[in-house]
């Protein structure tokens, strides 16, 4: 166990009293966000990203001692387990590094070998590996002779034994391992076109292609494998094998290789079993190396796109655009309730555009509409247009911006949205969803399935399991950074609630419903199938803004209360103050000493600098120090833009390649990795983040392709 901490330290970059102690917290059954949130002393302040990554580890390496057991069971059950057996076994640190151990002794399928010992070849194959005198080996050969076993002269018996001696080298762990290291040093990547047309076009780069299969960058990896999937591409993995077979034979093998026999029983088994098995690993690890990066991007997308402010006490009207069905509108007032709502037909084939502006002018004249958020589907630019031509004619000051509406139309056919707006057509929910992840984006974002949020690379081909993992994962970290207010938040929000579930949230809202709100946390204790254990998990993460208990408001945890209390009597906090306006906790701390604090309070230096911030700004949005989004009141088309231009834009999505921003024209513009600073960048993510504004300047318009090139270097000058 202690050795499983200091590689899980020493990967993390992290102290093994960090990992020792969160794996007590982990197998006490604690949430991620409530061990990231509320145990701080604990973990030494890890992050919820961190303690994800080590309960990763975890995970395997608890799989690989598993793994372990049963293979260290199995060999003695043999009685073939050595003192050698013992230490490479205990060694092991890779799930391949074990199984090529354990290789010898699987139970085998009816191969060549087999069929040969079956034969009774097996101590033949043993003087094989014994003898250099080929005169006596050819003598051993022809006493073993035996017609009715199917051999019929020496030959055939060579023949067999060196089968068995193929498989005995195939199965030595380091045999593989010197093979496997050649491999991943030299293998290439080697593609190929099998198809013409539009289809082929996609992969033009990959028609005749070849790289470093380890040094394959993820996204290419994953573009190569869709084409082979597709049949478009022919892959194939290229290895100097002649090399490759003398680097170890001269090597490892060196001391076996005593005839011509078991020289080409080892290229024998080179070529049939070791060459075949390892080109398929090393795929398959570069297929989950992608994957995990493929993953691990959109994860972090995800997180930011989650976290974009929420733009509060605005009425907001959602614009879901179309052609021949006409544009929805929905009007949502400051808090989201759905004043009014219709369909408008501005864009082709009706162009009805005096009678829909008519319309969209009644409804932001009688709501007193701020803001119109347009989705970026069909006819967006259209209708985008059409917006800002009545704008224009509007003695008010209207702005309106560009949404990402990616989901939306899963979400109005769902189940949920049906619950929500049962009243309301399907069509016209799009248009309610568009407007309500401007209100509140992480409210609106959590009833749709991450994967259709549209901020991925490659999404649909990873593996699907272990991408819903880690995006339930951020959308759980994202829903309990910010809190949730106990008496509004939707069954969708609580639900990603640590201790929460999707049974109890439901019963959640019903007891609400029923009982009416909440005037306390404690009172959550009454909701069926939320017990204690549950309540200590959610309890911090469940704010009341204007509940009886003042600490209720704040993300102060219930088992904090008392010593919070004690603070406040210190440092003479008035507890109606707390979420009315700031009391300067801090500076008060700060003139009585805060080392005299905790030393009377008996508390850890972390909590009580929590608590202290909580005080101040109690259940603080971490949203509000996230740029603001950009307001349009007038078009910009692809015609408009000329080289050099400058534009401020949103990033909308963050790729391996670069970054897609959002300029105001049709199609999100591209700033390669190349583009984005006046240095070397590896990652683009270490520049830039979704939802980020940025300021670019044009490099390249090609209005044919409707597709524009943007720089991030040396702008603003």
């Amino acid at each position: 166990m202690k050795r499983m901490f200091e590689q899980i330290a020493k990967e993390l970059n992290i102290g093994i009293g960090q990992v020792e102690k969160t794996v007590e917290l982990i197998d006490e059954g604690n949430t991620i966000p409530f061990i990231a949130r509320y145990r701080k002393e604990v973990t030494g302040k890890l992050t919820d990203t961190q303690l994800r990554e080590l309960g990763d580890r975890l995970t395997y390496l608890r799989s690989l001692e598993d793994r372990k057991s049963e293979v260290t069971r199995h060999i003695t059950e043999l009685e073939q387990m050595t003192p050698e057996l013992e230490r490479a076994i205990s060694k092991a640190e890779k799930l391949s590094e074990l199984e090529d151990i354990y290789r010898p002794f699987k139970p085998k399928r009816r191969t060549k070998a087999t069929i040969a010992k079956e034969k009774g070849l097996e101590p033949l194959s043993n003087i094989l590996l014994l003898l250099s005198d080929e005169v006596k080996i050819r003598h051993e050969a022809e006493r073993l002779i035996d017609e009715e076993k199917g051999i019929n002269t020496a030959e055939d018996a060579i023949a067999g034994a060196m089968d068995i001696v193929a498989e005995h080298i195939s199965d030595m762990a380091s045999v593989r391992d010197a093979f496997r290291k050649i491999y991943e040093r030299e293998a290439m990547i080697v593609t190929a076109v099998s198809k013409s047309g539009d289809e082929a076009a996609t992969y033009t780069m990959y028609h005749d292609y070849q790289e470093n299969a380890m040094k394959m960058p993820p996204h290419r990896i994953l573009a190569v494998n869709r084409g082979e999937r597709e049949n478009i591409l022919k892959v194939k993995m290229d290895l100097d094998h002649d090399k490759a077979v003398e680097m170890v034979g001269s090597g490892v093998l060196k001391d076996m290789l005593k005839n011509q026999f078991v020289n080409s029983a080892f290229t024998d088994a080179y070529k049939r079993l070791i060459s075949p098995a390892l080109e398929r690993e090393l795929r398959s690890a570069m297929t989950e190396r992608a994957e995990e990066h493929a993953i691990g991007i959109f994860g972090v997308n995800l997180k930011q796109l989650l976290m974009s402010p929420p733009l509060r006490g605005k009425v907001v009207m959602g614009f879901d655009p179309a052609y021949r069905t006409g544009c929805k509108i929905s009007v949502m007032d400051e808090l989201g309730k759905v004043l009014e709502y219709t369909t408008i037909f501005p864009t082709k084939p009706q162009m009805d555009i005096e009678k829909s502006a008519k319309i969209m002018k009644q409804f932001i004249e009688k709501h007193k509409v701020d803001l119109i958020a347009i989705g970026n589907g069909t006819g967006s630019r259209e209708s985008e247009q059409f917006v800002a031509d009545v704008i224009k004619s509007i003695d008010r000051e209207v702005h309106y911006m560009i949404v990402n509406e990616a989901g939306a139309s899963v979400y109005s056919a769902s189940q949920l949205a049906s619950d929500e707006y049962p009243d309301i057509d399907v069509s016209i929910r799009g248009a309610i969803s568009i407007g309500a992840r401007v209100q509140d984006p992480l409210s609106e974002l959590v009833k749709i399935d991450p994967k259709s949020i549209g901020v991925g690379q490659y999404q649909h081909d990873v593996n699907q399991k272990r991408l819903t993992e880690v995006l339930d994962g951020v959308v759980e970290d994202a829903v309990n950074s910010v809190g949730v207010d106990i008496n509004t938040a939707s069954e969708s929000l609580l639900r990603h609630i640590a201790g929460i579930s999707k049974t109890t949230a439901k019963n959640l809202v019903s007891y609400r419903y029923d009982k009416g709100e909440f005037k306390t946390r404690k009172e959550v204790l009454k909701v069926k199938g939320i017990g204690q254990a549950a309540f200590n998990q959610a309890a911090g993460f469940l704010r009341l803004p204007t509940g009886k208990e003042a600490l209720d408001r704040t993300g102060v945890h219930p088992e904090s209360y008392e010593v919070c209390k004690k603070l406040m009597e210190i440092l003479k906090i008035d507890p109606k103050m707390i979420g009315v306006e700031a009391p300067n906790a801090q500076g008060l701390a700060n003139l009585y000493g805060m080392r005299k604090l905790k030393e009377e309070l008996d508390i850890h230096m972390i909590l009580l600098e929590d608590l202290l911030k909580e005080l101040d700004k109690p259940g603080r949005d971490p949203r509000e120090d996230m740029a603001p989004p950009i307001l349009r009141s007038d078009v910009l088309t692809i015609d408009d833009l000329t080289d050099g231009m400058e534009l401020q834009g949103t990033v909308r999505n963050v790729v391996d390649f670069g970054a897609f921003v959002d300029i105001g024209v049709k199609q999100d513009g591209l700033v390669h990795i190349s583009e984005l600073a006046n240095r070397f960048i590896k990652k683009p993510m270490d520049v830039v983040s979704v939802g980020d504004i940025v300021t670019v300047r044009v490099i390249g318009i090609d209005v044919k392709r409707q597709k524009v090139a943007l720089s991030m270097k040396q702008v603003g000058k």
